[in-house]
């Protein structure tokens, strides 16, 4: 039994419906084949869950400092199942959302495990999409295009193991009912940060455990080095340029001291023993490739992601493919965008080019980060010339009122052209605040250009307006 579709995705993450409905929307035919539930990894172990988590995390820090706005609050407690019991409703709500929008663009959707085949009976060449179902049938759908969108997965480091007790990914902690008292995160990166910040704020013990020589590497160092500062402040054990030493992990009853891990890293020279009751590991993500039938195709794996061209295509030109499983940035907004991308090249138009550095960089530790364009190191390796101004909080006014005056705004630009080329916050609401940039770059803007833009007053945002113009010594509040 066969089927045929204009387009079919191959995958129900947000890479995954964004395409299909982008082509819906160009009238063509679609399905999606998702083994899961629609919405992938971003709305049920990621994006949403995680953030769900993290304001009700900054807002028991609050409620535990706000004597100082006025309002005593006593016996302020944490009822971590009902923090949980809030973040599965949220995602709830908007997996209901999802399946009303294919609903809404007609967008079939098959249950099952989905395996490309080669060329068949079904079609000359390869692509179609075989589809195992929950009751055992076998369903065979052949598309024109194909856009794989198969997302990723916790990364674990060579001899160790997740348990889902002891050794966690960020897909187990998620699943916890109870917090740990303590935890040591092997990872600095974006997921490692938002798990330590989150934590400390619950009241864990947490230590980070970073391989480079500083938090989130690949960010300005100057928001590195602030973060450090300010997790360091708020009790977070920092420890960089650590390399765990996997063999050196006990859990649970092999733990000299208890129920809970014991490790040691290597650090300047030295062995060091750490222990907790639980390892959160963020070490990234690796690619859902395995099992998808990628042998049956031309499409080609390097690096362990499905390698594509400016267009989303694979080798075989009617096969694409988007979002995590292709690297790069492994962003949900980034995986949207491609997905709208190759809907639209498989339908004859031509999407807006973009560049990677263009995609705005979030990351929601408290106070957040924001970033777009190129780092000053990176600049500088372009051999660009460039003029900085990094502009603090602790002088505007809004947020002397929020009571969030850590942080700042910086903007590179290149001397020569005068354009805006990076952009980097750290503080309150700064993923917010982060979209003005990303505008000003992709249309070209100057730093002057974004100063001239009235930025309303008591706002968060004219740190931004102040950091442009000191760009060319022209601020006027700083």
């Amino acid at each position: 039994m066969s089927e045929t579709f204009d387009t079919i995705v191959l995958g129900g993450g947000i890479g995954g419906y964004t395409a299909a409905i982008r082509a819906a929307q160009l009238g063509r035919t679609v399905a999606i084949v998702e083994q899961d539930k629609l919405g992938g990894t971003c709305l049920h172990r990621g994006c949403i869950p995680s953030k769900a988590l993290l304001r009700s995390a900054e807002l028991y820090a609050q409620m535990k400092e706000s004597e100082s706005f006025g309002i005593i609050a006593e016996a302020v407690k944490l009822d971590y199942r009902k923090v949980s019991e809030r973040k599965s409703a949220i995602v709830e709500q908007l997996y209901q959302g999802v399946q009303y929008l294919m609903s809404k663009n007609k967008i079939t959707v098959f249950q099952g495990v989905g395996r490309i085949i080669g060329p068949s009976i079904f079609s000359p060449r390869s692509g179609t999409v075989s589809v195992e179902q929950a009751d055992g049938e076998i369903l065979n759908i052949v598309p024109s295009q194909l856009i794989i969108a198969t997302g990723s997965r916790p990364r674990m480091l060579p001899g160790l193991e997740a348990d889902g007790q002891y050794v966690l990914t960020s897909d187990d902690i998620l699943r916890l009912e109870e917090l740990p008292q303590s935890i040591v995160i092997v990872g600095g990166g974006v997921i490692g940060v938002e798990w330590a910040s989150m934590l400390n704020d619950f009241g864990v013990e947490v230590t980070v455990v970073e391989y480079a020589p500083r938090l989130v590497p690949s960010e300005d160092e100057d928001v590195s080095r602030e973060l450090e500062r300010l997790l360091k402040r708020r009790g977070v054990s920092v420890l960089t340029s650590a390399k765990l030493l996997t063999d050196t992990v006990e859990r649970g009853a092999e733990a000299s001291q208890g129920p809970g891990v014991k490790l040691q890293i290597e650090r300047k020279g030295e062995r060091q023993q750490l222990s907790a009751q639980a390892m959160l590991v963020c070490v990234g993500r690796q690619a859902n490739i395995e099992g998808i039938g990628l042998e049956n195709t031309d499409a080609r794996v390097e690096n362990g992601f499905i390698k594509v061209n400016a267009n989303k295509q694979t080798a075989e030109l009617h096969i694409y493919a988007v979002g995590d499983c292709i690297g790069g940035l492994q962003l949900a907004h980034a995986a949207a965008h491609e997905g709208i991308a190759a809907a639209e090249h498989g339908a004859g138009l031509k999407p807006t080019a973009y560049a990677e550095h263009q995609i705005p960089r979030c990351v929601y530790t408290r106070p957040e980060i924001a970033s777009v364009g190129w780092t000053e190191q990176q600049a500088k390796e372009k051999g660009l010339q460039v003029k900085t101004a990094k502009l603090s909080f602790q002088s505007l006014g809004k947020a002397k009122v929020l009571g969030e005056t850590d942080g700042f705004v910086k903007v590179i630009a290149d001397q020569a052209t005068g354009d805006i080329v990076g952009v980097h916050l750290i503080g309150a609401h700064a993923t917010d605040m982060i979209a003005e940039a990303a505008l000003a770059q992709l249309l070209q803007a100057t730093p002057w250009e974004v100063g001239q833009t009235i930025h309303p007053h008591p706002t968060l945002s004219e740190l931004m307006g102040e950091a442009m113009l000191a760009v060319d010594g022209q601020s006027i509040s700083f």
